[in-house]
């Protein structure tokens, strides 16, 4: 089953050597890890990936085998916990859901540490305490328009003002080669190019006419060879609802990793505030203070923000707003000190544009950047390039 892993990692363009199986199967009969999946996964990673950039094509290949193996295991008669939770979960119609009360930032708040407070157990279903299931707006699994997701997973309605989870998120690969093309042209247009470093290349119109200023012996003329010269700082969104575009922010990605030699890039989740990471592996315990970012760049420096701008206006607009953390200061703030420092700035958004109504938080940060948020599209990518160059 391990050559089949093996084979099936390397058909999956991961650059996995025999040398690293090899190293990978005698850390399992040396007995160093507990035989669990949790343990074989981190173990097969460490071994294997030498890359950060490679742990998402890893964690897609290695799902996909472990779908295939648990397909030919024999089914198993027990019913999951999962099925029993999402039995407390209602079906509700337009009207029930237009019925639940929509309380507010500050009595959410308060009404949430006042359940803290009163709530001495386990609860699954209902309208009141915290638990799975139900329209209460504390809890996971259920639906309420304004609640604070907590200890579980998202039902799929969106529509949590706060997170209290830990939350792990990938870094974007930046390998991607298919479909990046038209994007690659697209970036082109913000190109500016400088001769740069030793004289490397051939001039070929100056040693013409240097050669027959020489009686036609042949004169040499080198030249330095010509680098983009732009600077381009990169805020990408990471997580939540920007799941849903990994692919296409990946090929955006790719294209700016290979157009613009002077890429910097940091990621954050949702909104911008006081600090930002560059790896989402170690975003926990390595983060940029963003004051340190506005100070290290200089305004020569554009800023491309990528994210669907999709959540709770409070995010943007409140103090302690944030889904994961209690910031002192609101969204709006940060994002304008972000155009303070950069005037070259631009927002691009994996959205569908024909979406954009219909989120009040895009509307908000569209007025923010002052109109200056484009689609991730051919087209919106050429739109803002010829922005970023003026």
């Amino acid at each position: 089953m391990l050559t089949d892993f093996f084979y099936h990692l390397r058909a999956h363009r991961l650059p996995v050597s025999v040398q690293e199986y090899l190293t990978l199967l005698e850390v399992l009969r040396s007995a160093v890890t507990p035989p669990t999946l949790d343990d074989f996964y981190y173990t097969a990673r460490l071994t294997l990936v030498k890359d950060e950039t490679l742990f998402d094509r890893f964690d897609q290949a290695f799902g996909e085998f472990y779908r295939q193996v648990e397909a030919s295991l024999p089914a198993d008669k027990s019913i999951p916990e999962d099925w029993l939770l999402k039995e407390f979960q209602k079906r509700l119609t337009p009207e029930e859901k237009a019925a639940i009360k929509k309380h507010g930032w500050d009595k959410l708040m308060e009404l949430f540490k006042k359940t803290l407070e009163e709530q001495k157990e386990r609860h699954a279903g209902g309208n009141k305490w915290i638990g799975t299931g139900g329209t209460s707006p504390f809890g996971h699994g259920g639906y309420h328009p304004e609640g604070i997701r907590m200890g579980g997973p998202s039902a799929g309605n969106r529509t949590a003002i706060k997170v209290w989870d830990k939350r792990e998120y990938k870094d974007y690969d930046d390998q991607q080669q298919l479909g990046t093309r038209n994007f690659k042209m697209a970036l082109r247009r913000l190109r500016r190019f400088a001769r740069e470093g030793a004289e490397l290349e051939l001039d070929l119109e100056d040693t013409i006419r240097s050669t027959a200023r020489n009686a036609g012996l042949l004169d040499l003329q080198m030249v330095p060879e010509r680098h983009n010269t732009v600077k381009v700082l990169m805020l990408l969104d990471v997580g939540g609802s920007m799941d849903d575009h990994v692919a296409r922010i990946e090929e955006l990605f790719s294209a700016a990793r290979s157009e613009f030699r002077n890429l910097e890039v940091f990621y954050f989740h949702n909104c911008p505030y006081e600090t930002l990471w560059r790896s989402n592996a170690r975003r926990h315990d390595e983060r940029f203070d963003t004051w340190g970012v506005l100070r290290t760049y200089n305004d020569d420096w554009r800023l491309v923000i990528v994210g669907d701008a999709t959540m709770s206006p409070y995010e943007v607009l409140y103090p302690g707003g944030s889904v994961e953390h209690n910031n002192r200061e609101a969204g709006a703030v940060w994002l304008q000190r972000l155009l303070d420092a950069w005037p070259r700035a631009v927002w691009l958004n994996p959205e569908p544009e024909g979406y954009w109504p219909y989120r009040q938080s895009i509307a908000i940060i569209r007025n923010i950047m002052h109109d200056h948020m484009y689609g991730v599209t051919v087209d919106g990518l050429e739109r803002a390039m010829r922005h970023l160059s003026k």
